[in-house]
C-alpha cells in the first residue's frame, strides 16, 4: 500500500513539474520560457519588450522560488526591437533560434560566446543596418539562411554598416545570401575550414575589393559575388570544382 502510494506522489508531482515546462514569465524587458525541469531546470529567452534599449541577459533567473539556467535564445526574441542598442549573452547560451535580432536597426554590436556550439539559426541579424562590428563563437559551423516562403533571410542580410567580419575557422558553409546586401564591407577573411559559399552569399557588396578564396573551397553558388562593384581581384584555387551562374554579375 505504501508502495503504491508513493508511485502516485511521485507521478503526480512529474505531472506537475511537467506543467511547467513552457510556462512564460517576465523579468524586467526580457520574457523568458521553461524549456526544462527535469534533469536540468533551464530556461530561453522567449520575447523582448519592443522598447527595450540594453539587454543583459544573466546566466541563471529566479521564477517562483526556482533558479534556472539560461540556456537559449528562441526564435525572433528580439526581433523588431529598433531601439535596442546592445546585448549581453551569457556563457550558458549554447544556441540562437532565427531570426533572433532581426531588424534591430539601433544594434551596433555582438559578441557570440564561444558557448554557442550548435548552428545559429538563419536571418539571425537580418536587417541589422546599424551592425558594425561582430564576434562569432568559433564553434558554430555554418552561417545559414532561413527560408519563410518564397522568402529568404540570409545571415547577415543587409547589415549595411557592417564593415568587416572574422569567421571562425570551425564554419564549413558561407550560407546563401550570408552577406548579402552588405555594402560597407571592405574585407573578407573565409577560413580554411570552408568548403562551400552559397548563392548569392556576398552579393550586393559594392565595397569589396579583393577576396582569397582558400584551397578548402569547393563550390562557389549562383551570383555569389554578383554587384560586388569595387571587386577588381579574387583568387580561386584547383579546388573549385563548380562555379554556379552570373557568380560574378555586374562585378564591373
Amino acid at each position: 500500500m505504501k508502495r503504491l502510494a508513493l508511485f502516485i506522489c511521485t507521478l503526480l508531482c512529474a505531472n506537475v513539474l511537467l506543467a511547467q515546462v513552457g510556462t512564460t514569465f517576465w523579468i524586467g524587458d526580457i520574457q523568458y520560457q521553461i524549456k526544462s525541469i527535469y534533469p536540468a531546470k533551464a530556461v530561453k529567452v522567449y520575447d523582448a519588450d519592443p522598447s527595450i534599449t540594453t539587454a543583459n541577459m544573466p546566466e541563471t533567473v529566479t521564477y517562483n522560488g526556482t533558479t534556472y539556467s539560461v540556456t537559449a535564445i528562441g526564435d525572433e526574441a528580439f526581433k523588431n526591437c529598433s531601439s535596442l542598442t546592445s546585448v549581453t549573452i551569457p556563457n550558458s547560451v549554447t544556441s540562437i533560434g532565427k531570426m533572433a535580432f532581426s531588424y534591430c536597426s539601433s544594434l551596433t554590436s555582438v559578441t557570440i560566446p564561444n558557448s554557442v556550439t550548435t548552428s545559429i539559426g538563419g536571418g539571425v541579424f537580418y536587417n541589422c543596418s546599424s551592425l558594425t562590428s561582430v564576434t562569432l563563437s568559433n564553434n558554430i559551423t555554418n552561417l545559414p539562411c532561413y527560408y519563410d516562403g518564397s522568402d529568404a533571410y540570409g545571415f547577415f542580410y543587409n547589415c549595411s554598416s557592417l564593415t568587416s567580419v572574422t569567421i571562425p575557422n570551425s564554419v564549413t558553409l558561407i550560407g546563401n545570401y550570408a552577406f548579402s546586401g552588405c555594402r560597407s564591407l571592405t574585407s573578407i577573411n573565409i577560413p580554411n575550414s570552408v568548403t562551400s559559399i552559397a548563392s548569392y552569399a556576398f552579393s550586393g557588396c559594392r565595397s569589396l575589393t579583393s577576396i582569397t578564396i582558400p584551397n578548402s573551397v569547393t563550390s562557389i553558388g549562383t551570383m555569389a559575388f554578383s554587384y560586388c562593384s569595387s571587386l577588381t581581384s579574387i583568387t580561386i584555387p584547383n579546388s573549385v570544382t563548380s562555379i554556379g551562374e552570373n557568380a560574378f554579375y555586374g562585378c564591373i
